[in-house]
């Protein structure tokens, strides 16, 4: 494998796809991104080609026998298709997340890539963040007492986004990571449609019967921020820490990730783990769209 070649083509070309161009064309020295090459884009809109990518039909990138590998950028919506549609052709797949709006759809999914032999990756740079990786460090060890994780942003468009337990999985992603299985106790959803507004509040438990809470709360105007207030027996961490950028940008690291599943060099109880956490924040949020979609219970 040491000199072997994986053709790529990125699908979709808003912020994330430009990132990922940017990153295939100039691969961090002496990496495992170096295995990746660049053989085109796909995009509805029409470009003709973007820092020397060429643009190439959806047809022709599935057909292509040089092209080994997809990094799918498009719209939530379509991640489950777009996936489906290269998975059939035999290519690998990095995709960010959600990878679906469904658990159903990508257990599916999951099942097929592993059927094929191929590598199915989910993007997850908020895992990736120096201030994450500093604040799984703070926790490491401690009691959970109770915790709150509540994330504010702008609004989104559902019909593309999902429903905001897919949308928001990286903040679900964050609370499994940080403090192991969780299970929904309840979830609600506040909505002012003529203001825009949306509170979405999910109450867990951890596997120690402690309690976690997630808000996620979008509006016009809101800036986009996590607050955190995680009690241990030790005490209590109010903000999030502190710590410079990174030399590596996210995406690359997430880049390189996938090239060195490409390669092989990922074993396979990481592959186990990573894999038990992409599907169970899928399910969970599954069971979060299904409480707060419940019509609300009458007592009489």
């Amino acid at each position: 494998q040491i000199n072997k070649m994986f053709g790529t083509v990125v699908v979709g070309v808003g912020i994330a796809g430009l990132a990922r161009i940017r990153d295939l064309m100039n691969p961090m020295p002496s990496s495992p991104s170096e295995h990746l090459k660049l053989l085109g884009f796909v995009s509805r809109r029409s470009f003709g080609s973007i820092n020397e990518a060429k643009q190439i039909s959806l047809e022709d990138a599935l057909r292509s026998e040089e092209i080994h590998a997809a990094f799918i950028s498009t719209e939530n919506r379509s991640h489950e298709e777009t996936i489906r549609m290269f998975l059939e052709a035999g290519k690998h797949v990095v995709v960010e997340y959600p990878m679906a709006l469904s658990a159903k759809a990508a257990h599916e999914l999951w099942e097929m890539a592993e059927q094929k032999d191929k590598v199915l990756h989910v993007e997850h740079i908020e895992l990736l963040t120096e201030e994450y990786k500093q604040l799984k460090k703070e926790v490491a060890g401690k009691d959970l007492v109770k915790g709150t994780l509540h994330f504010t942003g702008s609004v989104l468009d559902e019909n593309k986004t999902g429903f905001p337990a897919f949308s928001g999985i990286a903040r679900l992603t964050w609370l499994i990571d940080l403090f192991g299985d969780l299970t929904v106790t309840s979830a609600t959803r506040k909505m002012q449609k003529d203001k825009n507004y949306s509170r979405m509040t999910v109450h867990f438990q951890t596997a120690n019967k402690k309690p976690l809470t997630w808000i996620e709360e979008r509006g016009p105007g809101m800036r986009r921020e996590k607050k955190i207030n995680f009690c241990f027996t030790s005490g209590c961490l109010e903000n999030l820490p502190q710590a410079p950028r990174s030399a590596v940008g996210l995406f690359m690291q997430d880049q390189n990730l996938f090239a060195k599943k490409l390669l092989g060099q990922v074993s396979k109880e990481e592959l186990a783990a990573e894999k038990w956490r992409i599907l169970r924040c899928l399910d969970l949020a599954e069971v979060i769209q299904q409480h707060c979609e419940q019509p609300e219970k009458i007592y009489s």
